[in-house]
């Protein structure tokens, strides 16, 4: 299977403010849109996260998207629409002891996140797919896809508006173009 992984465009939000599943849109640019068409194959089916910055993308790219609730970014609980330098410190320190397992209060794992990302490809049942939706998402999927432990997780950069192509089997993930 051939998916094209797409990450939504800058959300409209202030800089150092944690968002997850926090609801905000993003300015979408129609040269923008025009470029993420030109480099996707046309006609594919298209499944986009139910946030509205992935929709407002999605509904631009396909003039029916498929909404699935495992493609929304990683909850945050309590941590959701609050300044990075306002979350406790022994809370920060707790999730970088233990980057996949540790939960915000309230909220959920990278883990469960992943697990849920994974649930979401492995019900896929098409030869090739447009997927809107978010850095987490994606980097969750890729680091599965390449054995990454979490500790390396975050080195995983995915830039806003860009397609990340890859071709799965059930044994291996190939990784064809990572833009940045």
């Amino acid at each position: 299977m051939r998916l094209h992984l797409i990450r939504h465009p800058k959300p409209s939000i202030e800089p150092g403010i944690c968002y997850g599943q926090l609801e905000i849109s993003a300015k979408i640019e129609m040269a923008e849109v025009a470029r993420l068409r030109a480099e996707l194959p046309p006609g594919l089916p298209l499944w986009s996260s139910p946030l509205l910055r992935c929709r407002q993308l999605a509904e631009q790219l396909h003039p029916l998207p498929i909404i699935d609730g495992r493609l929304a970014e990683m909850n945050f609980g309590d941590w959701e629409g609050r300044p990075w330098d306002d979350i406790p410190r022994h809370e920060l320190d707790a999730w970088a002891a233990d980057v996949a397992g540790y939960a915000p209060p309230g909220g959920e794992s990278p883990a469960a996140l992943q697990q849920r990302a994974l649930a979401f490809v492995a019900g896929l049942d098409v030869p090739e797919a447009v997927i809107v939706t978010h850095a987490g998402i994606i980097r969750t999927l890729f680091a599965y896809w390449q054995n990454l432990p979490p500790a390396r997780w975050s080195e995983l950069k995915i830039g806003f508006s860009t397609v990340t192509s890859v071709s799965i089997s059930r044994d291996s993930a190939d990784l064809i173009r990572l833009n940045r």
